[in-house]
């Protein structure tokens, strides 16, 4: 493959592909999982709606106020960059960091194992039997034990999306932004159709919408923690409204179209998962999806029969497929500006000379991100890190406030609607789930409810990138010499 260093991304992506990829981003499997959980942790269906509202709302928030950093920043890197000129390299490395070692590689493999699993409906996969899965097991301090081997069958399939996907968007960003909008189209089109037959054909009941669960009580935890929990797997769920910056620099009129991406895919985001919700309430009363695992398919079942499993799997895979190729092409730009700045290993920074596609970046994302499918750690990672996650969103979005005192005179094609109501809600309501998500985590330490602070943990990781960037700072500035 002939390749040049100097060769540069083009801005090949329109309107359409960006919406594409802000909404495929967000939509892959969270809002198939998390329902049934967050009506175990609540136990009122008015309580679970109101949070996926406010969840969302205060996304839309985020994304307005990432929407104003984006139109006069519009760089490929997106967040790496803007931190860059808020707050300086060293906030900015360990945001590319924490995206590299565990959030961004994690969701990809998490996403990616969704899919392989649903895949599972279809055929069966092959497994080791017990012992040969026992006898490779490994621990990790702090983490727990690990077994590469079990379900292997599932993990090479995972393995084998992550790898499809990364060769399909190295063949170049408009294919890759073809994918990401072809799956999106698919998968909103697939839940609409279920949410209307649900309502039109499914034997369910608008009393399900007010009606709280006989069986439910206030665990040890109590409302408080089951809100702030509900809340965390409802952003989870939201998460990566913001992957679409990253891409900047190949985006056509990026100033125009990240800005209204970011606001029509969010609002698009927030009414398809109320609308998916209320057809899950439609037919299952709220005691019934608490005691769900997989409430999508309780739900399909119950509406379409015996083959109702067969469609949710099949809108599952769609869903996550197409989410998957969104992370992996956005992503991969992030390690691409931060080489490009000498913040990462250089070969990130390596550009295909025919296909304009940061081919490196995308093999390095590959294979950490299928060597966390081995370690089948990567949900517990995911987990511990979506508090990180909202970390670096409060900053951020404080940071409309820094460079409107830092870069008073940069051109800002738009400006967040609101200025400055809109950013300050945001920014306390982020600060204020960080605390207290901070203090649930502590609580359920102290109350044996949990082994590890898991927010702790997570920060615990993102400081291991400290070495590495002493190393990469240290190495910059030698080679200025």
């Amino acid at each position: 493959m002939g390749t040049q260093q100097k060769s540069s991304l083009l801005p090949r992506l329109g309107y359409f592909t960006t919406l594409a990829i802000v909404v495929g981003a967000v939509i892959g499997s969270g809002i198939f999982k998390k329902p049934a959980l967050m009506a175990e942790q609540l136990g009122s269906p008015e309580l679970m709606i109101l949070i996926w509202i406010i969840a969302g709302v205060i996304t839309l928030f985020g994304a307005l106020t990432n929407a104003e950093i984006a139109g006069m920043i519009t760089e490929t890197g997106g967040q790496y960059v803007y931190f860059r000129r808020m707050y300086g390299t060293f906030i900015a490395f360990l945001y590319g960091w924490a995206l590299f070692a565990v959030i961004q590689s994690g969701s990809i493999a998490s996403i990616s194992y969704v899919f392989s699993h649903y895949g599972g409906y279809f055929f069966d996969y092959f497994r080791y039997d017990q012992e040969t899965v026992n006898a490779s097991m490994f621990h990790i301090p702090f983490v727990g034990n690990i077994y590469p081997l079990r379900d292997f069958g599932e993990k090479l399939m995972t393995i084998g999306v992550i790898v499809f996907l990364s060769v399909v968007n190295f063949f170049g960003v408009a294919l890759g932004g073809k994918v990401s909008g072809l799956f999106t189209s698919l998968k909103v089109l697939a839940i609409l159709l279920i949410v209307i037959l649900a309502f039109m054909i499914g034997d369910g009941s608008t009393a399900n919408f007010i009606n709280d669960s006989p069986l439910y009580s206030v665990g040890s935890a109590g409302l408080f923690g089951g809100i702030i929990v509900a809340l965390s797997g409802a952003f989870w769920s939201y998460d990566g409204w913001n992957n679409v910056t990253y891409i900047a620099g190949e985006i056509k009129q990026p100033q125009k179209n990240i800005p209204k991406a970011l606001f029509t895919g969010t609002l698009i985001i927030l009414g398809v998962y109320l609308l998916i919700n209320f057809a899950f309430l439609y037919i299952l009363p709220i005691e019934e999806m608490a005691g769900s695992k997989l409430v999508a398919s309780l739900m399909a079942e119950k509406v379409f029969g015996a083959s109702g499993g067969a469609i949710i799997a099949i809108i599952v895979m769609i869903s996550t497929f197409g989410t998957a190729n969104g992370t992996i092409l956005a992503t991969s730009r992030v390690y691409y500006a931060m080489a490009e700045r000498q913040d990462f290993f250089n070969a990130a920074g390596k550009v295909h000379s025919k296909y304009k596609t940061p081919y490196m970046a995308l093999l390095m994302q590959a294979v950490w991100a299928s060597l966390l499918v081995l370690s089948g750690t990567f949900d517990f990672l995911t987990d511990t890190l979506i508090f990180v996650s909202w970390v670096f969103y409060t900053i951020g979005a404080f940071g409309v406030f820094v460079l409107r005192r830092k870069m008073p005179d940069v051109p800002r094609p738009y400006k967040v609607i609101g200025y400055p109501y809109v950013p300050i809600i945001f920014v306390l309501f982020a600060f204020a789930f960080v605390i207290f998500t901070l203090y649930n985590d502590i609580l359920n330490y102290v109350e044996g409810r949990t082994e590890i602070i898991n927010s702790v943990f997570g920060l615990l990781l993102v400081a291991s990138g400290i070495p590495f960037y002493l190393y990469f700072t240290k190495k910059r500035k030698q080679e200025t010499k």
